[in-house]
């Protein structure tokens, strides 16, 4: 089976390329946003990964979100409707739907971005719902939560290093529940969908079987450093208050970074395990002790 993948280079490309290696022919397809390219397709299989990722400094001007986002997907999708492709996988994100969560989201909650990088892939799903599909494709829109794995940047490299370097979390009064996605689970989806034609066309939430909140990461993150963890239970008026002079001080601890740091955000993988008809391989705790060790051995 020949298949493409857009935005092989990245983060998920780079995993995923290793993860189909063995079975299947990879093309590698590098693409970027021009007004009225031409693409074709010569593969069975079309993975459209290419797209702009979440700017957490929030330096890109919002023009490159919908350009790399939506308008390069319809013109990806548009050359698959035209080829000899029979599956088509676009890898969305939950922030399509929302940023932050009251409750466990599902593929039932109704879209409400607030974000460019949330809207722009709102659109893209939006687009490709929107067009007929003839009897012979097969298109799956995955909306994953936080990836992680070998090669992961953001803030768990961020959390790690301060473990690692022995300072306290401070922010242990606060109590959340996350959900997380390994690379191995993300690339375990997307190889069951290239043969298991039982699974219907559709938008599909991935997450890991199991949330845990910040303080267990950190518990997480120390016993895979042979450490204690240090938590300190400080009062969340006290954080809050802190957070709101840090508005004002441009301080590292924010109203924003707080809430990015405590809030809670739960996502259901149930329609995909049951539309696969198995469980996912890698449990959420072995996921990121994986991911946490391969910081290690960067950092060494």
């Amino acid at each position: 089976m020949r298949v493409v993948i857009t935005g092989s280079s990245g983060f998920v490309g780079l995993n995923l390329q290793k993860y189909l290696a063995d079975e299947y022919q990879i093309q590698n397809l590098s693409i970027r946003y021009v007004a009225d390219q031409s693409i074709t397709f010569d593969s069975d299989v079309v993975i459209h990964l290419a797209g702009k990722a979440h700017d957490l400094k929030k330096n890109t001007d919002s023009q490159k979100y919908y350009e790399a986002n939506y308008k390069l997907t319809m013109q990806v999708f548009d050359a698959f409707l035209t080829s000899n492709a029979s599956i088509f996988i676009f890898l969305s994100t939950v922030k399509a739907v929302a940023d932050s969560v009251d409750g466990v989201l599902t593929e039932e909650s109704l879209p409400n971005p607030k974000t460019h990088y949330g809207i722009s892939k709102y659109y893209a799903e939006d687009y490709i719902l929107s067009k007929k599909l003839p009897k012979n494709k097969k298109v799956y829109i995955l909306r994953p939560c936080m990836i992680h794995g070998e090669g992961n940047k953001g803030n768990l490299n961020l959390l790690y290093k301060l473990v690692s370097k022995g300072l306290p979390w401070p922010l242990g009064s606060f109590q959340n529940k996350r959900s997380f996605l390994s690379i191995e689970n993300l690339c375990f989806v997307i190889k069951e969908l290239l043969y298991n034609e039982n699974v219907a066309s559709g938008i599909y939430h991935l997450c890991d079987d199991k949330t845990l909140s910040t303080n267990e990461l950190v518990n997480l993150i120390a016993t895979t450093l042979g450490k204690r963890s240090k938590i300190w239970n400080v009062n969340t008026s006290f954080i809050k208050y802190t957070a709101r002079i840090g508005d004002f001080l441009n301080l590292p601890l924010n109203t924003e970074r707080l809430s990015k740091l405590t809030e809670s955000y739960i996502v259901s993988n149930e329609k995909i395990v049951t539309a696969l008809g198995k469980s996912l391989p890698i449990s959420s705790q072995t996921g990121l002790i994986k991911t946490f060790e391969s910081f290690r051995t960067k950092i060494k």
